[in-house]
């Protein structure tokens, strides 16, 4: 299990790269504007990612 673990951090850090390798000023206002937004919407749109996450998860298992 760790060893699975191991490789989807891997890969994650993998796919949080890209844009700002590929695209830093993009990234870069991106991320100044999420500075912006409310708490309540950054904390919805991250249960939103996690349960689409684990669904995903239970359809592929």
């Amino acid at each position: 299990m760790w060893e699975e673990l191991g490789k989807a951090f891997c890969l994650m850090l993998v796919l949080e790269g890209i844009m700002p390798f590929l695209y830093p000023n993009r990234w870069r206002n991106l991320v100044a504007q999420l500075a912006l937004v409310k708490d309540s919407h950054l904390r919805s749109m991250g249960l939103c990612s996690m349960l689409l996450g684990a669904g995903l998860l239970y359809l592929l298992k």
